[in-house]
C-alpha cells in the first residue's frame, strides 16, 4: 500500500499565522528567525513549506550567524534549496551584516540662520521658480531631511499647512525651519511671505511642531525671519 503524503503549506495556514501577513500587521520585529528566513525563501517545495525549510536551515547551520558564515555551496546542498534560494539567503544576510557594521550617518546640525543658508544656498539661489522647502529637525537640531513642499511661479508659491506638516509628522520631526527662494535675487520677505509664515506657525503650535525660522534665499544672500524679529 502506498503511503499518502500530507503536509501543510503556508497558503493553507490562517492569514494571521502567515509570515508575510504577520510582518505587515505587526512589523518585522514581531517575527521569529524562522519566519524571517521563510520570507526570504519566498516558497517551499512540493515536499515541504518555506517555514519548514527555514527551520531546517537554521537547525543545520546553528542559527542566523551560521547561515551567514556558511558557503553558498553548503546552502545549495540542503534538500529543497538550490542556487536561487541560496543566493537570496546570502544576499539578505550580507545586507544585514553591512548595516550592523556600518557607521551611523552623520546628520548636519543647524543652530543659526547661517547654518541653514550654507545647506541650501547653492541648490536654491539660481532656481527660476519659487521652491518652498522645509528642514525637518529632531530634538538635537539635526536635519532629518530637506523636503520640497511646493514649487510655484516666478514670484509666489502656494503652501498648505497640511502638506508641510504631513511630511513633518511622517518623519517624527520635533521642529521645522521653512526655506524658500526669491528668483529675483532679492531676499526681502513679501507681505504674502509674512502672512503665510504666521499661518504655518499657528498650525505647528497645534501639532506641537515648532517653526524655528523662515529663511528667504536670494542671490548669495538671505533673510532670516527670526533675526529680523518677524517670528
Amino acid at each position: 500500500m502506498t503511503a499518502v503524503e500530507y503536509h501543510v503549506t503556508i497558503k493553507d495556514m490562517p492569514s494571521s499565522l502567515r509570515p508575510r501577513e504577520r510582518l505587515l500587521a505587526n512589523g518585522a520585529g514581531a517575527l521569529s528567525d524562522t519566519e524571517l528566513v521563510a520570507i526570504i525563501l519566498r516558497s517551499g517545495t512540493a515536499e515541504t513549506s518555506a517555514l519548514n525549510l527555514a527551520a531546517l536551515l537554521l537547525t543545520r547551520f546553528g542559527g542566523l550567524r551560521g547561515l551567514l558564515e556558511a558557503a553558498t555551496e553548503e546552502l545549495i546542498s540542503v534538500p529543497g534549496m538550490g542556487p536561487a534560494k541560496a543566493v537570496q539567503v546570502k544576499a539578505a544576510l550580507e545586507i544585514g551584516r553591512r548595516v550592523a557594521t556600518s557607521a551611523p550617518e552623520s546628520r548636519p546640525v543647524v543652530r543659526t540662520p547661517d547654518d541653514v543658508a550654507k545647506l541650501v544656498m547653492e541648490t536654491m539661489r539660481h532656481l527660476d521658480r519659487e521652491h518652498f522647502r522645509a528642514l525637518l529637525l529632531n530634538t538635537k537640531n539635526q536635519v532629518l531631511s530637506i523636503e520640497t513642499i511646493s514649487v510655484g511661479t516666478l514670484d509666489s508659491s502656494t503652501v498648505h499647512p497640511r502638506e508641510l506638516f504631513k511630511s513633518a509628522v511622517k518623519k517624527s520631526a520635533a521642529a521645522v525651519i521653512l526655506v524658500h527662494n526669491h528668483p529675483s535675487g532679492d531676499p526681502t520677505p513679501s507681505q504674502a511671505d509674512i502672512d503665510l509664515t504666521g499661518r504655518l506657525v499657528q498650525a505647528g503650535s497645534i501639532l506641537g511642531i515648532g517653526v524655528l525660522d523662515h529663511i528667504v534665499i536670494g542671490d548669495n544672500r538671505y533673510t532670516s525671519f527670526k533675526a529680523c524679529g518677524l517670528l
